[in-house]
């Protein structure tokens, strides 16, 4: 009898956890996150010997910012997160709108310490763009994924960081740093594409095709457009 009642009181509690953390993220609007996006990227990016070095920022195809990803032992594989995608415009000149993305399981940044991260990933070339834009996947088995260097320049470090197809980053309790995410999985969020574009669209739809960005998206593609308005050749 108790271990029934037990058995129970896990149940519930599994169910308030997940029920919560729906409630959490459903009730922050698309373009809050984007806001919110725009602003962790500003930050990091102002901090240039702490930041994602701009040579890698400038050689990459895609871009993924999840601001405020949360950790909790009863969100369904411990960590949840709704974030964006944006890509370079066919031209290699401007980005994409955004494309809502889910992110969930992993470790993530929790390697550093803190209840809630910010993670960003940089996809480093088109075979890597053409998985992420896929229905779902899984970084490490699906792409390869290294920790991202951090500071100006990443000319230090090692070949693997070098040639794989998205590097990690993530920051927690204001210490940025590259970070392994292998195991996390990433889908489309169609819910925030749906409030963003009052339609249905695929992500491949939206960042590839020809797809308007919402008012919203706008300081967040401004501030891409700052530091790297332009594809520039991998060194």
């Amino acid at each position: 009898m108790k271990l029934k009642r037990l058995m129970g009181v896990g149940i519930t509690c599994l169910s308030g956890g997940l029920l919560s953390a729906g409630l959490l993220y459903g009730g922050e609007s698309a373009a809050t996150r984007l806001k919110t996006s725009a602003a962790v990227l500003t930050e990091i990016m102002a901090a240039p010997d702490k930041g994602i070095p701009q040579e890698l920022l400038e050689s990459s195809e895609c871009i993924v910012i999840v601001p405020g990803m949360m950790k909790g032992a009863f969100i369904v594989g411990g960590n949840y997160g709704r974030g964006f995608l944006l890509c370079r415009q066919p031209s290699g000149s401007g980005w994409s709108a955004p494309a809502g993305v889910k992110m969930e399981g992993g470790s993530v940044g929790f390697q550093i310490g803190g209840s809630e991260t910010d993670v960003i990933m940089l996809v480093m070339n088109k075979r890597g763009a053409e998985k992420l834009l896929s229905s779902k996947f899984t970084l490490g088995a699906d792409a390869s994924v290294a920790a991202g260097p951090v500071g100006r320049t990443s000319s230090a470090d090692t070949d693997l960081k070098m040639h794989a197809e998205i590097l990690t980053y993530s920051r927690s309790r204001g210490v940025f740093a590259g970070v392994s995410l292998d195991g996390a999985t990433l889908r489309p969020d169609d819910e925030s594409n749906a409030e963003m574009y009052h339609s249905k669209r695929t992500n491949q739809e939206i960042v590839m095709g020809n797809t308007k960005a919402p008012a919203a998206a706008s300081q967040l593609r401004e501030e891409l457009n700052r530091y790297s308005a332009r594809k520039e050749a991998r060194k």
